[in-house]
């Protein structure tokens, strides 16, 4: 059976006779070289597809391991809670995103977006988060640690990979957010009164020139307030018309629902840009990370 439309579906290339796979008249002796060569070119085919099929379940499984990486459900302790969402635009994707606790009360926020997507993108995200959480235990202040890490992804990932990462430690006993934004789409910070800040201070993107420095900074998170940090995915999804969702659509989403729970918060920022760009596939790989101060009851506070 040879190859139709060059898309790798089988038909016939001899008629079937008395229904059983005997070639019909149509052929003159001396020819069945050429029908024994068709064969073994369509056998080969079927091999290379059964192939594929094999490669989509190894796909699947590096999937599974990926999401497993990554936190699931609600981060809640006392004075914050924090939820993430991923969802690769492949099978596998870059994005990533953590939350580490750390012994002292305070919470580690990250998330990393490596340029690319599919499975190369997903083996550089593997490499960068066993990196980070490395460094971590070795209770780096933030802006020595993004240094570290770009050190790190400059000498092991592939010259025009970069990824941009967001990375924050917050104390919910003070509300003190303390961070680095290396490259990153600047997170919003969404205040009581409705209005957003961009958290923009650090520098450029992980992996660009092996010496990098970074700047810290700061925000003061009251109670009730949230913080999104998002990948590009989010702002850059496009309806059928080609216009991007935007950060306006981002932010409007949140200020209309920021009342909900949290994860109710992040389902329905996935659910807008699913609906604005009317559930077709994605273009790039959409996270998103929420953190929401809380109020610490005084007899805990203590």
């Amino acid at each position: 059976f040879p190859i139709v439309g060059g898309v790798g579906i089988p038909g016939p290339i001899f008629p079937i006779v008395g229904g059983v796979g005997i070639p019909g008249p149509i052929f003159r002796q001396g020819t069945w070289s050429l029908l024994f060569a068709f064969l073994l070119m369509n056998l080969l085919v079927l091999l290379e597809v059964a192939d594929r099929l094999s490669l989509k379940n190894d796909l699947e499984i590096a999937r599974d391991i990926q999401q497993a990486m990554l936190p699931s459900g609600l981060y809640d302790a006392p004075g914050v809670e924090t939820v993430g969402f991923s969802r690769p635009a492949n099978t596998v994707g870059g994005d990533f995103y953590d939350i580490l606790p750390l012994d002292d009360g305070r919470l580690i926020v990250t998330v990393g977006d490596v340029a690319g997507k599919g499975s190369p993108a997903a083996l550089l995200m593997a490499l960068l988060l066993a990196m980070l959480r490395t460094l971590v235990d070795e209770k780096l202040e933030p802006a020595e640690l993004v240094a570290r890490l770009n050190v790190q992804v400059s000498r092991h990932a592939p010259g025009t990979r970069f990824i941009t990462l967001f990375y924050a430690v917050f104390d919910p006993r003070t509300g003190d957010l303390t961070y680095v934004n290396a490259g990153h789409t600047a997170p919003l910070l969404l205040r009581n009164d409705g209005s957003i800040e961009r958290l923009t201070e650090g520098g450029i993107a992980l992996g660009m020139f092996t010496h990098s420095t970074y700047e810290t900074g700061h925000a003061t998170i009251q109670p009730n307030e949230l913080v999104a940090t998002y990948s590009d995915g989010i702002t850059e999804a496009e309806n059928p018309k080609g216009q991007p969702f935007d950060e306006s659509g981002l932010e409007s989403t949140l200020r209309a629902n920021r009342g909900l729970e949290i994860s109710a918060v992040g389902s329905a920022v996935v659910r807008a840009v699913e609906l604005y760009t009317a559930d077709t596939r994605l273009a790039d790989d959409l996270t998103i990370l929420l953190l929401r101060r809380r109020m610490i009851p005084a007899a805990v506070a203590v």
